[in-house]
């Protein structure tokens, strides 16, 4: 498949959860009485849910938290990671590089979902407090990747030169060894952000971040698995909004870094 077929097909396959996730809740309308549960037809597109709510109202409300959710995560993980990597990449103080790598090496032994569960049982957090968990159990990895990517960047010799011209800090770190980064950082961003997504999805799968009966794609899913085989809908079409949505990130990351390589 070429670049171009694989960006497209990202694209549309992106769209559809993205679209619902974002402007979804403008047509969701108000909610009519409840039916009986998993039942289809009586003017349910998709059937009822668990306690007899409208699916197709469901998928268009329960969209927005999962995707702004990872994405806030995602954001928030490189805010932190790429200071304290390039930081540490353009230190000669050794003792200043192991005081802002360590105690992420430490972190990054803690399994995430482990350590997401553990402070959800004392905080019980909402969906911002969630959206910081998801990120502060990404930055050890995301510090350690760009850090690595950094360091090569900042051993060569143009960096030693640049500081003899007197360049600023700033200047080397974000000018010349950040955009050698770029690349690295932007095939992290991607299998990152559906890594974020899968773990967002499973908190709320677990009832961290989200009340138990909330208008969410993976709670649906959690919630409404055991009318699966009676009625399938209410599974089904919030378990595909949250592939596609993993799948198009990946292709369209894949379609950038591919002309990216052959720019260069």
């Amino acid at each position: 498949m070429t670049r171009h077929r694989r960006f497209a097909l990202g694209l549309a396959v992106v769209a559809v959860p993205l679209v619902l996730a974002l402007l979804g809740p403008l047509f969701a309308g108000a909610p009519g009485p409840r039916a009986t549960s998993f039942t289809l037809g009586d003017g349910h597109w998709f059937g009822t849910d668990f306690v007899g709510r409208d699916v197709r109202r469901q998928v268009l409300l329960g969209g927005r938290t999962v995707v702004v959710t990872a994405l806030a995560a995602t954001t928030l993980a490189y805010l932190v990671a790429v200071p304290v990597a390039l930081a540490s990449a353009l230190t000669r103080l050794r003792w200043l590089e192991d005081l802002l790598m360590r105690p992420l090496d430490v972190l990054l032994a803690v399994p995430s979902l482990l350590l997401i569960l553990l402070v959800a049982a004392v905080l019980s957090p909402g969906a911002v407090g969630l959206a910081l968990l998801v990120a502060l159990v990404n930055v050890p990895d995301a510090a350690r990747i760009v850090r690595a990517a950094a360091g090569e960047a900042a051993a060569r010799p143009a960096v030693e030169a640049l500081r003899m011209q007197g360049e600023t800090r700033w200047r080397i770190a974000v000018g010349y060894v950040g955009r050698s980064a770029l690349r690295t950082l932007a095939a992290d961003a991607g299998i990152r952000l559906t890594g974020v997504l899968y773990l967002v999805s499973t908190a709320a799968f677990l009832g961290v971040g989200v009340a138990p009966d909330a208008a969410d794609w993976a709670v649906m899913v959690d919630r409404n698995r055991t009318g699966l085989l009676v009625q399938p809908w209410a599974v089904v079409v919030p378990a595909l909004l949250i592939v596609a949505l993993t799948m198009g990130t990946n292709l369209l990351f894949d379609a950038a870094l591919e002309k990216e390589e052959r720019r260069l």
